[in-house]
């Protein structure tokens, strides 16, 4: 593993076995790196298999196959896991998508932003562990008088900005956004990625960001991976995706992308990609530097 490496997954495999005559195969060998400091994006349509790759990164779902190393520590190996869990507890996070279902209704917003420090032992002292506190709302753009309220008392966005904080408290290396504004009004989705790049930017951390709204990808993100059936299209850095996309899904995703020019939207050609006919058994290649698009599909330039 490169030392620049936070995060590696190789061939990473996570099949449900739903009976006899049906498997679903919703990661079928994914391979990719989060350096560090990085912004990596992880984009695909519904169903394509994102948040299954998030939860499994975190152990929430036993992979079926492949490796994932954080740190250099295969932490897919349960005895490597056991050995690493404080640091992999302490230093690799989870923002979910649904903040109402991520917050416990019975816990008050102090108490939830302080759970991680306390359960890790990270701050005993409670004048510190208050200061901490009060250190963490203000930095995600909420006040003191949030303390004391309940998740069911705030808005989604501002349950989302409790999310984060909770999620910041430990200082982590690797952040994991699963789809964090897909709930969100289109207004306070803007304030929550700002907040996001702003945290980055001065906290160093790494980040790997899941989403299906290319727009928010191409603002926030340093390299791109995007998904379709559980395995990964294209990778490239950002720039050089929405530039120069060399496979014909991307081609046909960014070309819907809606631009607000209305003159221009009448004039745009829509490429049409047959899913129905695609071929994703092949394998990822570099065809330029930092740019690898899956090969054996046909339709593959």
């Amino acid at each position: 593993m490169n030392t620049e490496e936070i995060l590696s997954v190789c061939n990473l495999k996570q099949h449900f076995y739903i009976n006899n005559d049906l498997t679903i195969k919703a990661i079928n060998g994914v391979s990719f790196q989060v350096n560090k400091g990085e912004v990596f994006g992880l984009v695909g349509e519904t169903g394509s298999g994102k948040s299954t790759v998030a939860r499994t990164i975190m152990g929430i779902y036993p992979a079926t196959g492949g490796e994932v190393y954080f740190k250099g520590n295969k932490i897919c190996d349960q005895k490597i896991y056991k050995q690493n869990k404080n640091d992999i507890h302490k230093n690799m996070q989870i923002i979910f998508q649904d903040s109402a279902a991520a917050l416990n209704s019975r816990m008050t917003v102090a108490q939830i932003i302080t759970e991680p420090l306390r359960i890790n032992r990270l701050i005993r002292d409670k004048n510190e562990l208050r200061d901490k506190l009060e250190s963490l709302l203000s930095e995600v753009g909420l006040d003191n008088t949030y303390k004391a309220k309940y998740p069911t008392e705030i808005s989604g966005g501002q349950r989302q900005r409790v999310a984060i904080a909770r999620c910041l408290s430990t200082s982590p290396d690797l952040i994991i956004a699963d789809e964090p504004v897909a709930s969100l009004d289109v207004s306070i989705q803007a304030q929550i990625i700002n907040l996001f790049q702003r945290l980055q930017r001065e906290r160093g951390f790494s980040f790997l960001l899941i989403a299906h709204d290319l727009s928010i990808i191409k603002f926030i993100c340093d390299k791109v991976a995007v998904m379709f059936h559980g395995r990964l299209m294209e990778l490239a850095p950002t720039k050089e995706l929405f530039e120069n996309p060399l496979h014909p899904y991307i081609q046909s995703l960014l070309s819907a992308v809606p631009v607000p020019d209305p003159i221009f939207e009448r004039n745009k050609k829509h490429l049409d990609y047959d899913v129905k006919r695609a071929k994703i058994d092949g394998e990822l290649v570099e065809v330029s530097r930092g740019h690898f698009v899956l090969k054996n599909d046909q339709e593959t330039k």
